[in-house]
């Protein structure tokens, strides 16, 4: 029977008959993989430590003839503890899990996996602005899916300029100038969306002068856009 090894972070446990857990895993390279871990909850079980919740671990399982596979071995490779001492932080790590679950198909690009890994560092790390850490990922979520908005000119093909303000058209992903009164969205808004959706962390974010009040108008934009294309 053949034997897998890859890189693993768990998005859903579910306890199963007496001690075993089936266990959904995100990988960069086999996509989403079901396995049955045996035993895994009994205290002398060899499985338990490389399926945490908020981790990434080196696993090890056997191909199963439907749908499920048997896992046979598990290593932690890093675990973000810190996550679990704030429950914001830990509510923004199921969060994440749950958006990329049903975001994903079983065969899915390794750019998810290093998505959900890149956010858990982020939330790992308490000097960087919870808020900013749920933008960048929500703006990146976005953009694996192909609806990245446009950034450079504004719904009637015009380059968007510095000094006016704008709204924003869901339906054409873009943003429109209000004929009657001043837009909700500025210049900056604009540049600091641009440097969200292309930048690799939300590291580069916090380094923004203002960075938490710039977002206070995108944040509810993001979410928005992504109810939008989910709908």
């Amino acid at each position: 029977m053949k034997q897998v090894t890859t890189q693993a972070i768990v998005l859903t446990r579910t306890d199963f008959g007496e001690a075993d857990r089936i266990i959904t895993f995100l990988t960069p390279d086999k996509g989403k993989v079901r396995v049955i871990a045996k035993a895994v909850r009994k205290s002398k079980s060899k499985l338990a430590g490389g399926i945490e919740l908020f981790s990434t671990s080196d696993i090890s399982y056997v191909v199963g003839r439907g749908d499920i596979s048997t896992l046979t071995s598990s290593r932690l490779i890093t675990y973000y503890g810190n996550i679990v001492k704030d429950l914001e932080r830990t509510g923004a790590g199921y969060e994440f899990i749950r958006l990329l679950h049903k975001a994903t198909e079983e065969q899915t690009e390794p750019a998810y996996f290093h998505l959900l890994e890149k956010s858990f560092k982020a939330l790992n790390d308490s000097d960087i602005d919870l808020e900013l850490v749920v933008l960048w990922f929500n703006m990146q979520l976005l953009k694996l899916a192909g609806h990245t908005p446009n950034l450079r000119d504004d719904t009637a093909g015009a380059r968007l300029q510095v000094k006016k303000t704008y709204d924003f058209n869901l339906d054409e992903m873009g943003f429109v100038s209000p004929r009657e009164r001043e837009g909700q969205f500025q210049a900056d808004h604009i540049k600091f969306m641009r440097l969200g959706f292309s930048a690799a962390s939300p590291h580069l974010l916090q380094r923004v002068t203002d960075a938490p009040a710039l977002a206070v108008p995108i944040q509810p934009l993001v979410k928005a856009m992504l109810a939008h294309v989910r709908a």
